[in-house]
């Protein structure tokens, strides 16, 4: 048997697949770009070229980590599986009525995202349950049977079961799985209170139905990629990441892929927490900046910011309740329409827009020469002397700098005057703009302050607009990690195996039962102790439970973390203290003597990882050599200067500089600012620190 000595790990992104495979000898990267038509292409292709270079063979693989959009991008665009969803008698348009908000209440045109399942293809059953889970009214059996055979006969592909307080007692949502297999096994069935068993009835149809619509593609796509890496000799774990920032199994990911939705930004989340506690840092802003998009998440004493839901398919990218949501654990963090693929045009106003539409990776920004013929966020940087045009992708793609300046000037020229520099400035403020804006209004929604926060910037386009982002944000400090450009990747392999159970289990802390919510915390427990034990082997487990409170007749819960120990009679006061302290310190108050209520209650089962937190001592100084000199033209201060140009793997620690200056690397360049000085750090990150006087 061959010696496991390596780990792999691969990210699908709209623009660029990216690779990473690490040994104990270190680590190497690779982007390639994205294969939409079959996303497994880029995936083998890619991996295989990997393995290749290093001489490590296929079957010394310890674990390989996957992280995809594919059912985020299978939600939005409308390709999943013919749908049906099965509700209770009487409430067969749950979903599509949702919760009667309108989230543009001025919009006498509103639009809703067209429910996942037609209403010729929802149907209900004669039952009912009560909101404690006993029966009033039982499942009509001989309905159900009935009811397979209609939808044989529809070709249906795939079911949802959303019936009335199934997150109380699941027994008649099994039950309706039970018969649809015997009588139509080729049926795959989602039922809710397996998906998301929590109160919200328009939230917990709404997952599960997102569930079914996706399950087909995901099972089909994911069983094509574990027999193509086994033909390759690939016999090591297939490991996928989740968007609550864990690694779940192939056969789990493959019955709940609506877990996946967020996988690939989790996973930069991930590395981000991980390099704040590597370089000691309590408070941190993560900012990835992809091809096709921008994600920044709050990371607090290295750990990021979580939430249980989460919106797909927005009508209006920046208003809440203009998607349908997903009750699903989600690394929070706030998301635009602003990467290197982002297109740039003149509205009928002629002013300039960026995004949110992508060119992606077919055809691809002007510059790729792929037959892009709008100007994008990339054409822009190239443009402004940003990126080494034969260099870009580690030398895989050679830019079209005359295309891009063209490009430009085609689409926006007639606002600035024909100069191809001035309006790639313009993009670039633009979209740094935006994205300095997302990052504040993140901010105040969460109760912090930036100024206190260390941002983390990652991503094949983050590096090249980071600094001036933090000089928008007035942010002090700026690290960049090694292999920022494919940092999603190298997070999967920091994430641990995980898997969260959720119930709701109605209580007053006035009147509470602590035995009876032991009972419960004990079979979440023992349900996710199972599954994440299937793939983390005998590594040690640690486990986390939370309690969504509020105070009684609110809207929205405040998650609390309980103690370690078991609940008991001291309990109520200790959820007390807890709950004030979280509420005060979101709302500035609390409410003296307010009645406290428990909705929901989760428990998480992971694997430990070790982080070591630090904050190591700085080495001497040195002024590196320079590789060269480009000519970069700076939007914010008007002007264009000559940049010395430092190749970042030649650079050790104690390498210091003032900016501006640039440092290109094989996947990704880092512009610094004339507004930063930069240094290598002990663990080879590049550190921006303002400077006092600019």
């Amino acid at each position: 048997m061959a010696e496991k000595t390596a780990r792999l790990a691969v990210d699908i992104g709209g623009t660029f697949t990216d690779i990473v495979l690490e040994t104990d000898k270190g680590r190497s990267t690779l982007k390639v770009l994205t294969t939409h038509d079959a996303p497994e292409r880029a995936i083998l292709e890619g991996s295989q070229e990997l393995l290749d270079q290093a001489g490590i063979r296929n079957d010394e693989l310890e674990y390989f980590v996957h992280g995809t959009t594919l059912a985020t991008n299978a939600l939005i665009e409308r390709k999943g599986a013919k749908t049906a969803l099965i509700m209770t008698e009487g409430f067969r348009d749950t979903i599509e009525i949702a919760d009667e908000s309108r989230y543009n209440q001025y919009d006498l045109m509103i639009e809703r995202p067209a429910p996942l399942a037609p209403r010729d293809l929802r149907f209900t059953v004669p039952e009912r349950l009560a909101a404690d889970g006993s029966v009033l009214l039982a499942l009509d059996e001989n309905a159900v049977s009935k009811l397979a055979r209609t939808l044989v006969e529809a070709e249906v592909a795939s079911v949802a079961v959303c019936l009335i307080h199934a997150y109380a007692n699941g027994t008649h949502e099994r039950r309706v799985r039970q018969i649809l297999n015997e009588e139509a096994p080729q049926l795959l069935v989602s039922i809710s209170s397996e998906v998301s068993p929590e109160i919200r009835e328009y939230e917990r149809c709404s997952t599960v139905t997102a569930n079914a619509y996706v399950r087909p593609l995901m099972a089909g796509y994911l069983d094509r990629l574990e027999k193509e890496l086994a033909n390759r000799g690939t016999d090591c774990p297939l490991y996928l990441m989740t968007s609550g920032g864990g690694l779940t199994t192939l056969r789990t990911a493959a019955e709940f892929p609506i877990r996946l939705v967020e996988s690939g930004p989790a996973g930069g989340a991930i590395m981000a927490a991980h390099v704040a506690a590597e370089n000691g840092i309590e408070r941190a802003l993560s900012f990835d900046m992809g091809g096709t998009t921008a994600k920044i998440c709050l990371i607090d004493d290295h750990a990021p910011t979580t939430t249980r839901t989460f919106e797909i398919d927005r009508r209006d990218r920046f208003m809440k309740g203009s998607g349908f949501p997903v009750r699903v654990p989600v690394i929070e963090m706030v998301e635009i329409g602003a990467g290197g693929g982002s297109i740039a045009r003149l509205d009928a106003m002629k002013r300039l827009t960026v995004g949110p539409d992508s060119a992606g990776s077919e055809p691809g920004p002007i510059c790729y020469g792929r037959g892009g013929h709008e100007p994008t966020v990339t054409d822009a940087d190239l443009t402004l002397g940003k990126i080494d045009p034969k260099a870009f992708a580690a030398g895989r793609i050679e830019l079209d700098t005359a295309g891009a300046q063209a490009g430009i000037k085609r689409a926006v020229g007639e606002v600035f005057e024909g100069a191809a520099h001035v309006g790639a400035g313009a993009i670039s403020e633009i979209v740094d703009e935006a994205m300095a804006n997302a990052a504040r209004v993140h901010a105040v929604e969460g109760g912090r302050d930036l100024a206190d926060y260390t941002m983390v910037a990652f991503g094949g386009a983050a590096p090249l607009h980071i600094a001036r982002l933090a000089e928008k944000l007035g942010i002090e400090k700026v690290i960049i990690p090694p292999d920022a450009g494919v940092g999603s990747a190298v997070g999967f392999l920091r994430a641990p195996i995980s898997f969260e159970v959720v119930r709701s289990k109605y209580a007053q802390l006035g009147d509470f039962d602590h035995v009876a919510i032991n009972e419960v915390l004990a079979s979440m427990s023992a349900e996710a102790q199972k599954i994440v034990s299937a793939g983390a082997g005998d590594r040690p487990l640690k486990e986390t439970a939370t309690a969504f409170m509020r105070y009684l007749g609110q809207g929205h819960e405040v998650s609390i973390t309980l103690p370690n120990a078991a609940l008991d009679a001291s309990s109520p006061s200790t959820l007390r203290v807890l709950f004030e302290k979280a509420y005060a310190r979101l709302f500035s108050r609390t409410i003296p003597g307010a009645e406290i209520e428990v909705l929901t209650w989760t428990v998480l089962v992971e694997t430990k990882t070790d982080v070591v937190v630090t904050g190591a001592a700085e080495p001497a100084r040195y002024q590196p050599d320079k590789i060269g000199d480009r000519n970069v033209y700076d939007p914010a201060r008007k002007k264009e200067a000559v940049v010395p140009v430092y190749w970042r793997h030649d650079l050790k620690p104690g390498a210091g500089f003032s900016g501006p200056a640039i440092l290109s690397e094989k996947q990704t360049t880092t512009v610094v600012s004339a507004a930063f000085d930069a240094h290598v750090n002990a663990r080879g990150c590049i550190v921006l620190t303002r400077k006092t006087e600019v």
